[in-house]
């Protein structure tokens, strides 16, 4: 990034049809991006898969991801990205049970428990009702699992995968609900809400208690040696990409699998991409294209593990579109892009979903959001 001064600070969203707490960021010329760090893509899915059985499930979500945020990291990428390499796309629509325009707790709750729900729900249906997720009946077939984010752990999208409550804005109840379950692995921010609780708890200590290694810091994830392991590598959320978060995102995927791929009945991770949506809160585009290319090259470490390994399926999508994003005067070839937004909310646009790997093709056409459990729990033979 060039000439660009930058102000953080976080700042309320009032509203389900938007997400909380995102971190602003402010500079002289907040619609134009230009790279100045290309990277190669390679193209590891040419591998044909022969497997037809899924032992593992890799599931990216990139949050506030629509087809303009993966377009314009093609443009800063000068147009190829390890996403453009998946074999099978289509689309997921995203509205929630009681709204058009759905948030990442209903959205992110769809994926994990195949029902709709109400905006701002975790893990349970739009009667409050709690059920099981996609990541709780994989443990229960003795797979190993896990969560990457570069949010708090305990914000929507992760929590939507292990917790279950009425209300998004639960973080401490939906901090003790991760003591309730045998995930192996979760990395992420959110800190606080596991030692300085209203209630005295001190949840590092329960988790320490229950045989997990606790990792404070991305240069100490390396040393955690242990076959759990819980990394709270933030008080609160990471910083965005454009701060100096740096590569937080693919070293801590890469660490994940690495863990998780030890267990010979197969393992499933989730892994969110989470600020694209703050950039799109923002209605800032290189707050944008930047997580997005962070998110890019997370997708090219996994793709490199899937086509080695053969029997993982990566499935990537997103819970929403954010900003109403669009894409105006660019340049492809010095990696400029320019956009324009038309909120700065949600949107009820179809986002992508990509996929490769075994029955990688379930996952082409047009589906509801609450399909994708459906589809894994069928390939994992739940």
């Amino acid at each position: 990034m060039k000439n660009f001064l930058f102000l953080f600070f976080v700042i309320p969203v009032f509203g389900w049809a938007q997400d909380v707490n995102y971190t602003k960021i402010e500079e002289f010329d907040k619609t134009k991006y230009e790279n100045n760090d290309f990277y190669e893509v390679k193209n590891y899915t040419k591998k044909k898969i022969k497997n037809t059985e899924v032992k593992n499930i890799i599931f990216l979500i990139g949050d506030g991801m629509g087809t303009s945020q993966v377009y314009a990291g093609l443009i800063a990428n000068r147009g190829d990205l390890y996403i453009k390499t998946m074999p099978f796309s289509g689309f997921n629509k995203t509205n929630s049970a009681d709204n058009l325009i759905t948030d990442s707790a209903s959205g992110a709750t769809a994926f994990s428990i195949g029902e709709k729900t109400n905006n701002g729900a975790i893990g349970v249906d739009k009667n409050d009702v709690p059920k099981k997720t996609i990541l709780e009946l994989a443990e229960e077939k003795g797979m190993s699992t896990g969560l990457v984010a570069t949010c708090e752990i305990t914000h929507a999208t992760p929590a939507s995968f292990i917790a279950h409550q009425p209300n998004r804005n639960m973080y401490e109840e939906i901090a003790a609900d991760f003591l309730k379950t045998d995930i192996d692995v979760f990395i992420g921010g959110g800190r606080n809400y596991f030692e300085h609780r209203k209630d005295g708890r001190d949840l590092l200590m329960e988790l320490e208690e229950k045989g997990y290694d606790i990792v404070t810091s991305m240069d100490s994830l390396k040393y955690a040696k242990g076959d759990r392991v819980a990394a709270l590598v933030a008080k609160n959320h990471p910083q965005p990409y454009l701060m100096g978060r740096g590569e937080m995102l693919k070293p801590a995927t890469e660490f994940a699998i690495n863990k998780l791929k030890k267990n010979k009945k197969g393992f499933f991770l989730m892994i969110e991409g989470s600020q694209i949506d703050w950039g799109g809160h923002d209605n800032n585009v290189p707050y944008i294209v930047s997580e997005m290319l962070d998110f890019d090259r997370t997708i090219g470490e996994v793709l490199k593990f899937a086509a080695k390994d053969g029997e993982t399926l990566v499935v990537i999508t997103a819970d929403h579109e954010t900003g109403g994003f669009s894409i105006n005067g660019s340049d492809l070839e010095k990696g400029i892009v320019e956009g324009k937004f038309t909120t700065g909310g949600h949107t009820a646009v179809m986002v992508p979903i990509f996929s490769y790997g075994p029955q990688a093709e379930l996952f082409s056409g047009i589906m509801e959001n609450s399909d994708i459990f459906y589809k894994f729990k069928e390939v994992l033979g739940l």
